[in-house]
């Protein structure tokens, strides 16, 4: 009876164990499906790695069509302060492919990434347009794949628009936060940026530029061309360079 009684105990705590590990990866999965965010945890450094994916666009005060993939600012900034406060979290890597959004919203989430202690890395897959620029450049180090886009240009604002001197000021006023975000977390220069922002030579039913790949690179705008192989192994030498 005695080693029945083990034996059962044995299998009561194994199937407890996998029920909890059952209960933890569904917690993980919905984490994903919901909010784009997943933890890396199994890597040979066994470093633990927060996964940000900054999809579609950029919601702002006002929640976007149910058809629209959105990202919502008051899901990621929450997370990233509990990432700050989180000691057993080695580092940061976003995943961008949004159209841009809200400017409020994503220069708030920018400026949360940028000032994270821990080490950030962010990768443009398929593009990172407007507002999505200066979320690409937030973090210590970006890439782009070969193929991905960004595209600057200028402020845009939907709705009734009075045409005032006031609403042009107000206008410039949004537009030198972006421009001065960029030019102070990348490689570029404030009037450099300006100068892509206002290209009239680009686009046939707007003003501004498409950088693809390298030539974002070749701007000053992303440090490197890579992809998600080259993006953890530089998140992994910076996080073991601060160990």
């Amino acid at each position: 009876m005695g080693i029945m009684g083990d034996k059962r105990a044995l299998e009561a705590d194994s199937n407890d164990k996998k029920k909890q590990e059952r209960e933890l990866e569904q917690k993980e999965n919905e984490k994903l499906e919901e909010y784009g965010q997943l933890t890396l945890e199994n890597n040979q450094g066994r470093r633990k790695i927060q996964l940000l994916s900054i999809i579609g666009e950029v919601e702002g005060h006002e929640n976007l069509s149910g058809n629209a993939k959105t990202t919502k600012y008051d899901h990621v900034l929450p997370k990233l302060a509990s990432l700050e406060d989180d000691d057993s979290m080695d580092g940061l890597l976003v995943l961008l492919n949004t159209s841009g959004g809200d400017v409020d919203a994503g220069l708030a989430i920018a400026e949360m990434i940028a000032s994270l202690t821990m080490p950030t890395v962010s990768l443009v897959l398929g593009g990172s347009h407007s507002i999505g620029v200066p979320l690409a450049v937030s973090t210590d180090y970006s890439f782009i794949v070969p193929t991905g886009t960004m595209m600057i240009h200028p402020v845009r604002m939907t709705g009734m628009v009075i045409g005032a001197s006031q609403t042009y000021e107000y206008f410039n006023m949004i537009q030198d936060r972006i421009l001065s975000f960029i030019s102070e977390h990348s490689q570029m220069e404030y009037g450099q940026v300006k100068a892509l922002m206002h290209n009239t030579k680009m686009l046939t039913r707007d003003l501004g530029t498409v950088l693809v790949g390298a030539q974002a690179v070749q701007e000053g705008l992303i440090d490197e061309v890579g992809g998600i192989r080259e993006a953890l192994q530089k998140l992994y030498r910076l996080i073991d360079s601060e160990a």
